[in-house]
């Protein structure tokens, strides 16, 4: 008797945990468990915290040379395009902060909505990323692709992210009010389509959990970098590595270019790196020490790795 009463408790005890934590936001273990390789500063929630610096540099570097470095290392489903813009000539780059929408139905709302009670949110469950937004992030949302009636957002939803992230948006689904976002400040976002309905039938099932966006996957704390050709999102352990690589390689072009232009490269148009070449770029730098966006050390650092012969 003593041994069913045991089991029974025990499985009381399983059940109520789980209910603990099967919340729409995800936990912080959670988090610490899709993200364990970063090994860097995280907000108090768990989130990678990339810090600002990166985030500036990123602006500057190639989403192709960024595509590159993350190909090699196994991540080949990072990027998507095909996008709209409230700027799109105004690169963006941020911190993820995810959220997964799903077709409504009354069962799950239900639950969704006694959640967000519980904890005190306001307003509709769109509503609810927003506030959970820091300066440098992007709202990254997976709306599924919805346009009419997938308007995540309007004017007032946007200023709201602004006023939060100073950053933006990346939205697979519509938006609305797309003239009076552009007219926000400290905001860029990219999005499906426009729309002038309102969103309906359609619900929040998650905050900061690993999401789908087109063809590419994305964690809470990717780096997002969004540009005219494109979005990809960096892992945020490999977002430091991603960028130097890219900026080395813009440093690479740059001098390439110069040479083809006052024909000393001969046939080499693509570059016929060599380690005398290198020593001939790092000369480059020297005399030219603005084009640096990295550190001098982290660009021997790069450079040694680059002339060091390769493994086959």
């Amino acid at each position: 008797m003593r041994r069913i009463l045991f089991g029974i408790l025990y499985g009381c005890a399983i059940v109520a945990g789980l209910s603990a934590t099967a919340q729409v936001k995800m936990t912080k273990d959670q988090m610490l468990f899709y993200t364990s390789e970063w090994k860097g500063e995280r907000f108090a929630d768990g989130r990678p915290k990339i810090p600002d610096s990166l985030l500036e540099r990123a602006l500057s570097v190639t989403i192709e040379d960024v595509w590159g470095y993350l190909r090699e290392r196994g991540y080949n489903c990072q990027y998507e395009g095909n996008w709209q813009a409230l700027h799109m000539d105004k690169p963006m780059a941020g911190r993820a902060l995810t959220a997964q929408y799903m077709p409504a139905r009354p069962d799950m709302v239900s639950a969704i909505t006694a959640e967000g009670k519980k904890e005190n949110r306001l307003g509709g469950n769109n509503m609810w990323p927003i506030n959970e937004l820091q300066v440098g992030d992007v709202y990254v949302a997976d709306g599924f692709g919805k346009i009419v009636e997938g308007t995540l957002i309007g004017s007032n939803l946007g200023s709201g992210i602004a006023a939060h992230s100073h950053t933006g948006f990346v939205f697979d689904a519509g938006i609305r009010d797309v003239e009076e976002n552009k007219e926000i400040p400290n905001m860029n976002g990219f999005y499906r389509q426009g729309d002038p309905s309102a969103w309906k039938d359609m619900t929040l099932t998650s905050i900061n959990a690993p999401i789908r966006i087109g063809r590419a996957t994305v964690l809470p704390g990717d780096l997002v970098l969004a540009k005219a050709d494109g979005i990809i999102f960096i892992p945020a352990y490999l977002a430091e590595g991603a960028i130097v690589n890219a900026e080395f390689t813009k440093l690479e072009d740059a001098y390439n270019f110069e040479l083809n232009s006052s024909g000393k490269n001969g046939a080499e148009f693509e570059g016929g790196w060599t380690p005398a070449k290198y020593d001939a770029l790092s000369k480059w730098i020297d005399a030219h020490p603005e084009k640096l966006k990295m550190s001098k050390e982290e660009f021997n650092q790069e450079l040694a790795r680059r002339k060091a012969p390769r493994r086959k």
